[in-house]
């Protein structure tokens, strides 16, 4: 089935700790949390230009980095 709720929410918040700090963590769950922000819409236009050769070559790269 996959993780649980708990356990989602534990490794999500290590995730931003780790890679925003407490500050900017803290800010980005207020962001969220009061901007009524929706996460399916904000994803529907992330790479509207981009062609999917681009999002796998930046995803390539990442993955490389990483």
């Amino acid at each position: 089935m996959g993780r649980s709720e708990t356990a989602l929410r534990v490794e999500a918040m290590d995730v931003l700790l780790h890679k925003l700090g407490e500050v900017d963590t803290e800010r980005f769950i207020t962001l969220i949390k009061t901007d009524n922000f929706d996460y399916t819409e904000w994803r529907r236009g992330l790479w509207q230009d981009k062609t999917i050769d681009e999002i796998h070559n930046l995803a390539t790269e990442y993955e490389q980095k990483h």
